[in-house]
């Protein structure tokens, strides 16, 4: 392909790059086997819509949905309504509980998997006790069920106001746990995805809250399928999975260290941190924002794990991480717009619009990385049509392409 496309560099300067042909990567053809993937998905406003930061969403649903069915497509599962579908960041209640229910239909429909987030975001006072965190979390852990959605609990902004030590923390997630109807998804998200988040499980130190979020799951045994860890800490990442119980899983959530992590054991040669001493090595299953941005590169390098193809896994996911470490650059909680901004780069929805105007929360140069090193990883999935809306993009930002 001899097409070239214009880069703009933090100084300014444009460069011009050769455009990489599509990775030509095959949608599977039986289920994903060496790997549970889920990615997360983000939501697609009405392009014409108030996205007015603080309006109510106004939701694309036929492009939301539609992403969805191309996610399950490539043999992902899809985690929905999480933090990379602006929750805490322009997604209001309404729209969140519209959104699982759609979203569980999709997954009937196409025979997907699908886990939803479940907080207390719905209250809107700034500050509530602790048995109306329960109430609040118990609410939407029912509506998530009654959906017929596996919920995931997410880090509650309440929680960390409210709790006063570890000791609350077990106090919650046990009411909470105890009033499931089946097994749940516990997340742990970091501070740089969520500032507010300080200090959650009790301690500002990793190695203290790890000891209480273990607890928790000991303690309510049979009551957690999995454990989502959000901290971009591969090593804390690994210690907490050394401890899991038997049948508890680890789903990375670190969208800088995901190559490592995902590959474990079957992949030696990828970077990932030593096992503790006399801990056999392991992996860890996936749910990320970043598999939402390169869905079919993701599957095609699990289907390789799933060959026995360890080389042909980091050949193909490899070149994705650093892309992803764009992505997620700090400030790290406005990673949705590039999620977002590949969707639109990759047809997936009409125009670079957000919830919340939150499409502006990154800038030109920024996006152009973006932009190379998607081409470099093949994750432009029509390279032409990519080509097109950036070129478009950089004419409506004052870039002469």
């Amino acid at each position: 392909m001899s097409e070239k496309i214009t880069l703009v560099d933090a100084d300014g300067a444009l460069r011009r790059v050769a455009l990489n042909d599509a990775g030509g990567y095959a949608r599977p053809t039986r289920p994903l086997r060496s790997r549970v993937a889920y990615a997360a998905a983000h939501v697609v406003p009405v392009a014409w819509g108030d996205n007015t930061p603080g309006r109510p969403a106004q939701i694309d649903w036929d492009a939301t949905l539609g992403f969805r069915r191309a996610v399950y497509s490539w043999g992902l599962g899809v985690a929905d309504a999480m933090d990379t579908a602006q929750r805490n960041m322009g997604l209001d209640a309404a729209a969140v509980r519209e959104l699982i229910a759609r979203s569980a239909a999709v997954a009937r429909e196409e025979g997907g998997s699908v886990v939803v987030g479940v907080n207390t975001d719905h209250v809107e006072e700034h500050a509530i006790a602790l048995d109306e965190v329960v109430d609040a979390y118990t609410e939407q852990l029912h509506f998530a069920e009654e959906q017929g959605a596996e919920p995931v609990l997410m880090a509650s902004r309440h929680l960390a106001r409210a709790a006063d030590g570890a000791a609350d923390y077990l106090r919650v997630y046990g009411a909470v746990l105890q009033a499931a109807g089946a097994p749940v998804v516990l997340h742990w998200l970091g501070t740089a995805f969520d500032p507010e988040l300080a200090g959650y499980f009790g301690a500002d130190d990793r190695q203290s809250a790890s000891d209480t979020l273990l607890r928790i799951i000991e303690e309510n045994p049979g009551t957690v399928s999995g454990l989502k860890m959000s901290l971009l800490d591969a090593e804390s990442e690994v210690a907490v999975r050394e401890r899991l119980p038997e049948g508890v899983r680890m789903y990375t959530g670190d969208d800088f260290n995901y190559v490592g992590l995902i590959g474990g054991a079957d992949v030696p040669a990828a970077t990932q941190p030593a096992p503790s001493d006399g801990a056999a090595r392991t992996h860890s299953d996936a749910l990320l924002g970043a598999f939402a941005a390169i869905a079919p590169v993701a599957s095609a390098a699990i289907q390789a794990l799933d060959a026995g193809d360890a080389d042909g896994y980091l050949r193909i996911l490899g070149p994705t991480e650093e892309l992803s470490r764009q992505v997620f650059a700090a400030p790290t909680y406005y990673y949705k717009t590039g999620v977002a901004f590949l969707a639109w780069l990759n047809g997936h929805q009409p125009g670079h619009q957000m919830v919340g105007g939150l499409h502006s929360a990154r800038g030109v140069p920024h996006l152009s990385r973006v932009v190379e090193l998607a081409n470099a990883a093949n994750a432009l999935e029509d390279p032409p049509l990519a080509a097109a809306r950036w070129s478009d993009y950089l004419r409506l930002n004052g870039v002469e392409a």
